[in-house]
């Protein structure tokens, strides 16, 4: 039951990434719009996961567990039916509201069920699978809902299983708490939610508006006040929601910071890779999912095993062996080009889903086994939060990477076009609205114009991949430095 419902919200952190084009031309959605659809639901995920982590330990794990499936179930339902870029905007927030109830709640109640090491360990494995398996499946369920309904379905999907999942609970989904936790931190959560929303809001909407506007400016700022004062407050009160003595194991940071990362080029290279694959290489949404398939089943086969295999032979050397091969992967990536085939792509999704298995399981197993067991609801959230962190920033950043070259590029293309100002922003605004344009053109200009934004598309995009790359790769040698080969085990 527990990995239904994790499946259903790591299913959620991709399965809008394939319905981007549809939505984009359907809501005449800019590239940041896009972008904020994917990402509101991360940053309310994140900011909240802590906090109602808390309120699980402490008002009992079932009940908030059964809340979150009320929450996110009625906000798939507003998403379904959204008529603007907005509107889907805000119930992906509403989503994130309930997916922060039910994910924490999952893996403390796992672990307070599974109490021996060793059945602990083969549990946090599938737990950890079905969490890269939902992500890397995401995108072949949108494609397939997409060939058959309207956008709108990716969503809607979701409010039976909710309510399956509601009536189950009751019977399967034991109850748990942690007497002895303190009061959610409610102001620690809002001041988590503001600052990593306001950082985002500066990444993402730099393209459009520069990077000295002082809209942008001021909301770099403005994240890095709240930020500030989020450490303050977190290390003044009685109760933190981020308690940051954790941070003093070396196990526990370097193993959430690369778990971090994970997260963050994995929703990075699908959101880029899924519209490539549809706007560049002219594949359906239900194509393009399935050819996204060999991350999932090297997920599949590899994640339930990569925990005990580190144990066999030391987290250290697992987790940096599986962020190299995904630094590798997005290497190979970054050299795709527009007149490139499938085929050039396929060899850097099965290493990508090798590097995510062999990574995830050990990092969050290091995680969790670096804290005491009645701390559990505050250790997963953690873990999870940082997943959430990494994935908002790998859409924020890679995305606005591509952002900026694709518009630097355009601009220079429309630049000596007598092109409307109206349409001028179209085209500068997203591949999508650029191709739209371009049918609707005479033939001859249209074609052109198609092949340039193309081309300006994948450029961005590579320049992207790259980075992320290096990043990676800079993560793999840290843990090789710093990880802990071997863990001890928490106290009670």
């Amino acid at each position: 039951m527990l990995c239904v419902t994790l499946l259903l919200i790591s299913l959620d952190n991709t399965v809008l990434n394939v319905a981007l084009p549809s939505i984009a031309r359907t809501l005449n959605a800019s590239s940041s719009e896009l972008q904020w659809m994917v990402d509101a639901y991360a940053v309310v995920f994140a900011g909240l996961l802590l906090s109602l982590g808390a309120l699980g330990d402490r008002a009992g794990r079932k009940w908030v567990f059964m809340a979150g499936l009320v929450v996110f179930g009625g906000g798939s339902v507003f998403a379904a039916f959204s008529w603007s870029p907005l509107v889907l905007t805000v119930s992906r927030a509403i989503m994130g509201v309930g997916a922060a109830a039910l994910m924490p709640c999952t893996l403390s109640i796992l672990t307070n069920v599974f109490t021996s090491e060793r059945d602990r360990v083969r549990a946090i494995g599938i737990w950890s699978g079905t969490t890269g398996i939902g992500v890397a499946l995401g995108p072949i369920l949108g494609g397939f809902l997409l060939a058959h309904f309207w956008w709108g379905s990716v969503f809607l999907i979701n409010v039976p299983i909710a309510v399956v999942g509601l009536i189950a609970s009751i019977w399967l989904v034991p109850n748990s708490k942690n007497p002895s936790s303190l009061r959610p931190d409610a102001v620690g959560s809002v001041l988590s939610m503001l600052g990593l929303a306001m950082l985002l809001w500066g990444i993402i909407e730099a393209p459009s508006r520069g990077w000295s506007s002082p809209f942008i400016v001021a909301s770099l700022i403005a994240a890095f006040v709240f930020l500030a004062v989020f450490v303050i407050w977190e290390r003044r009160i009685d109760h933190p929601m981020l308690p940051l003595q954790f941070f003093s194991n070396r196990r526990y940071s370097v193993a959430i910071s690369a778990l971090a990362l994970v997260i963050f080029s994995l929703i990075g290279m699908f959101f880029l890779m899924t519209q490539y694959l549809q706007f560049d290489l002219g594949y359906s949404p239900l194509e393009a999912g399935v050819r996204v398939a060999p991350v999932a089943l090297t997920l599949l086969v590899i994640a339930p095993m990569s925990v005990l295999v580190a144990r066999r032979i030391g987290t250290k050397y697992v987790v940096g062996t599986g962020l190299l091969l995904i630094a590798l992967s997005l290497g190979l990536l970054s050299r795709t080009s527009v007149t490139g085939t499938y085929r050039d792509c396929v060899v850097a999704f099965l290493l990508v889903g090798v590097g995510v298995a062999l990574a995830l399981a050990p990092c969050t197993e290091s995680v969790m086994g670096s804290l005491p067991k009645r701390q559990a609801g505050v250790g997963s959230a953690t873990s999870d939060t940082a997943m959430q962190f990494g994935g908002a920033l790998g859409v924020g950043v890679l995305g606005t990477v591509l952002n900026l070259r694709y518009q630097n590029l355009m601009a220079h293309a429309v630049a000596h076009a007598r092109v409307p100002t109206a349409v001028a922003q179209l085209i500068k605004g997203s591949l999508g609205a650029a191709l739209a344009v371009a049918h609707r053109a005479p033939r001859p200009l249209g074609e052109e114009l198609a092949s340039l934004a193309r081309r300006a598309f994948v450029s961005g995009m590579d320049e992207a991949l790259v980075i992320a790359a290096v990043v990676v790769f800079a993560a793999a040698l840290v843990v090789m430095a710093l990880l802990p080969n071997r863990g001890t085990e928490a106290s009670e």
